[in-house]
């Protein structure tokens, strides 16, 4: 269950976080989430799983040179990552916490976003309480978030895309389906939606859907969890390593305002 066509070794995380930035799907949509930000010089600005600082430079470009920007993760590797590459930037404050309790005080930022966050978190709509406590009234949130019951990946046996599919949303994204539900969310939080962006990336290469979505090393989890069998994971991975390859997956941008 294997060839040339996947990669097979999980990439170090920081280095995995990088390479999605600079895919082209990844500048797309970052793209799309900083032009509705919406930044201007002065203004307060909160990079929530900020992870390794991929995007802390761009923001602090956009707010000075009077404004500040605030990164928050709760993982103490990407901590010092990203206040190792915005050492230079005196705008920009890198703390470890937790999204659902922010060690700041109420009405404090202008602008956050969250990139990929909340389909990880334990509880998005205490994370949304709480990002809606830190804004300022009329500040505004931009999320990110893709919803992964929307993969589709194109093969002749579709049971087989579909069994890929459950077991993506079943067993390996925590809230798989959280970009549908983040303009609900976001409005049960007390904030308004004005906008709700659908991005939505053609992989047509099978080794750059590969370097994203671990093909190979998903299907061997959905083996191992049932939702495979050995001979199944064989004739799926067998064509998509042959081609023509293709497949989608919708990304949710949702700007809210406080």
């Amino acid at each position: 269950m294997s060839s040339s066509a996947f990669e097979t070794a999980r990439p170090e995380a920081v280095a995995y976080l990088d390479r999605l930035a600079a895919s082209d799907p990844g500048r797309s949509y970052k793209g799309r989430m900083l032009a509705e930000l919406g930044l201007r010089a002065g203004h307060t600005m909160l990079d929530l799983g900020c992870g390794p600082g991929t995007d802390l430079r761009a923001l602090a470009e956009a707010v000075t040179p009077d404004g500040c920007v605030i990164g928050v993760d709760h993982d103490p590797a990407m901590v010092d990552a990203a206040r190792t590459r915005t050492a230079d930037l005196s705008v920009v404050d890198v703390r470890s916490g937790d999204i659902h309790d922010l060690a700041l005080p109420d009405r404090l930022a202008d602008r956050a976003r969250t990139d990929r966050v909340l389909q990880h978190v334990s509880d998005p709509r205490a994370a949304l309480a709480e990002i809606r406590r830190v804004l300022r009234p009329g500040a505004r949130l931009v999320m990110g978030e893709p919803d992964w019951e929307t993969l589709a990946v194109d093969h002749p046996d579709g049971e087989l895309t579909r069994a890929y599919t459950r077991h993506v949303a079943e067993r390996v994204v925590r809230n798989a389906a959280i970009g549908r539900q983040l303009a609900r969310l976001a409005a049960d939080a007390g904030f308004t939606v004005p906008e709700v962006v659908p991005v939505t990336p053609v992989f047509r290469d099978v080794q750059a859907a590969d370097r994203i979505l671990g093909l190979e090393r998903t299907t061997r989890r959905a083996v191992a969890a049932g939702y495979f069998t050995e001979a199944g994971a064989e004739a799926w991975l067998g064509h998509l390593s042959r081609g023509p390859f293709l497949a989608t997956v919708t990304f949710h941008v949702v700007v809210a305002e406080a």
